[in-house]
């Protein structure tokens, strides 16, 4: 009864503890943040806003004579194509350098998860900021930023992927005296290859809504002619471009997760 009574009583402080911890933690960020209250012309401006996204401007879907929403929307698909291409690819090798699972030592796979760790600190607008200085404004930029900041998400995936594969087909080719590259092409490939496939697809459908907003500084895509739209206090012209991108997004998404549920 005692031995119950203690670890009921344990229990219980464990509970209480963790709950004060995460209380202190709110309060800390509620007092953290200023709230100066709400301008006089919130309303107003609300009012604006909703009338522009009820009542979009459908002129804009298509111009012959210029930029428009369609072309706008496949610009950003093609750097969210271009950035997973390259992201699925560059990824590969730091993939196999923080897999934890290849007869490495802990200094070898330490490296590769800080590597990996390192990449995922810097985000995707920053980079894209590196690289408007580095190659120009535009949809390259966008891309390359997209494909460089995508290795640290895909390449601990694809870390972890390689952790949990069956060791049983690689033993039985090294059994019947198979090379490291054999094993690797015969045992190792196909295993990984269908969740690298549904990882990729899955960040690439995170990299659509990052390209839509990459253009708001200057890296080509959707978001260019969204933040003039704002800039204009277009909002009509803001409301058909967000209802562009939600049926992109909504329609990528639908395909990719069919792909990923025929892939695993």
């Amino acid at each position: 009864m005692t031995d119950t009574f203690k670890k009921n009583m344990g229990t219980r402080i464990r509970h209480w503890s963790v709950t004060l911890f995460l209380v202190i933690i709110c309060v800390w960020a509620f007092t953290g943040i200023e709230f100066t209250g709400i301008k006089e012309t919130a309303g107003q401006v609300s009012k604006a806003i909703l009338r522009g996204l009820l009542h979009p401007d459908w002129g804009y879907v298509y111009l012959p004579e210029g930029e428009d929403l369609l072309r706008g929307l496949l610009e950003t698909a093609a750097i969210a194509v271009l950035g997973t291409v390259i992201s699925a690819v560059l990824c590969v090798p730091f993939a196999f350098w923080a897999a934890s699972n290849k007869g490495k030592g802990r200094w070898a796979t330490g490296s590769g998860k800080f590597m990996l760790s390192l990449i995922r600190t810097f985000p995707e607008v920053v980079m894209a900021i590196i690289f408007i200085k580095a190659v120009g404004p535009g949809s390259y930029a966008g891309a390359l930023a997209l494909g460089v900041h995508s290795i640290g998400m895909l390449g601990k995936l694809y870390a972890e992927a390689i952790e949990n594969l069956d060791r049983g087909p690689r033993e039985a080719l090294i059994a019947c005296g198979a090379n490291k590259l054999q094993t690797l092409w015969f045992a190792v490939i196909p295993q990984v290859l269908p969740d690298f496939f549904s990882f990729a697809l899955y960040r690439f459908e995170i990299n659509i809504r990052s390209a839509a907003i990459l253009g708001v500084i200057g890296a080509g895509g959707i978001g260019t002619p969204l933040i003039f739209a704002l800039d204009a206090r277009s909002w009509n012209r803001v409301g058909i471009i967000l209802l562009g991108v939600v049926v992109m997004v909504t329609i990528i998404d639908l395909i990719s997760g069919f792909i990923r549920r025929r892939l695993v």
